[in-house]
């Protein structure tokens, strides 16, 4: 299979210097071996993603120098691909909905903290105690019909009994093990979006042949729930590159609101387009 690697914003801001570099290394790993660089937006969220910033990033991505393959792939046009992947693993008994709101979890996470044990911290923060996964079947029954907001937790523990122990590989890490108890029973959907980054990004990499995954360091740990879930679904497992993040010269992470080094802010300042490739062209924390 050609390597065939991808670029996935989400358009709720403009691009700065680290989505540069993340692109154009995927762009340059695709074209040195004659394979396919990918472009994907992430519109999934209807809140925080808007037009206008998908129409940038394109602009800017062009603007470049990067060229991709036709069609662009925007999951807010391929719900319906998620929606097949939760009912997979609703019919195996993996998901099961979960009632509380935020404040109620924050409560009872504080409650736990006088005991330790209970408090478990993971890579996203506290981890959820798990509430609704043991409320009466009836009682779960009787919530969805009134059509209460719930939203849909994969029972991890429960799906690491059907894959066992899972491993996923890291260019610079090399093999990594796979701990996805860590996070406790994630979100894959929500009411008000139909489906968790973890679950759209495991999908369409799938769908779309993806063999290299190029994103940055703040989602390493992210990949053990993505493995998990590729082995409950039966799909193939990518290669990885998680590279460091571009940081400010006060060592902050940036971000899409630091609008001094976003792409867009750079043209303005008479930057070219090989000025800004040169800039983002050495690896973050080399």
């Amino acid at each position: 299979m050609p390597l065939t690697t991808r670029f996935a914003p989400s358009p709720t801001g403009y691009l700065h210097l680290g989505h540069a570099y993340s692109a154009l290394f995927a762009h340059e790993a695709a074209r040195a071996h004659g394979g396919r660089f990918l472009l994907r937006i992430e519109d999934i969220d209807p809140i925080r993603c808007r037009p206008e910033f998908s129409e940038a990033l394109l602009e800017d991505l062009r603007w470049l120098g990067l060229t991709w393959e036709e069609p662009v792939r925007r999951q807010s046009e391929h719900m319906d691909d998620y929606a097949a992947a939760l009912a997979k693993l609703r019919s195996m008994g993996l998901l099961y909905p979960c009632f509380c709101t935020r404040r109620e979890i924050e409560k009872e996470v504080m409650a736990a903290a006088a005991a330790p044990h209970l408090a478990a911290q993971g890579p996203d923060g506290p981890v959820y105690p798990g509430t609704c996964r043991t409320l009466d079947p009836d009682e779960r029954a009787q919530r969805l019909r009134r059509d209460e907001a719930a939203s849909w937790r994969l029972d991890v523990a429960r799906a690491l009994e059907m894959t066992g122990p899972l491993f996923w590989t890291d260019r610079a890490a090399g093999r990594v093990e796979a701990a996805p108890l860590d996070f406790g029973d994630v979100v894959l959907a929500r009411k008000d979006v139909a489906a968790s980054y973890h679950l759209s990004v495991t999908v369409d990499d799938h769908l779309q042949h993806v063999t290299l995954v190029t994103r940055g360091k703040d989602l390493f740990r992210a990949t053990d729930i993505h493995r998990l879930l590729q082995a409950l679904l039966g799909y193939e497992t990518p290669g990885y590159h998680h590279h460091e993040l571009l940081t400010d010269a006060a060592g902050r992470r940036l971000a899409k609101r630091d609008r001094d080094v976003t792409l867009r802010a750079l043209r303005a300042a008479g930057k070219s387009a090989a000025e800004v490739r040169t800039m983002a062209a050495r690896e973050p924390g080399a």
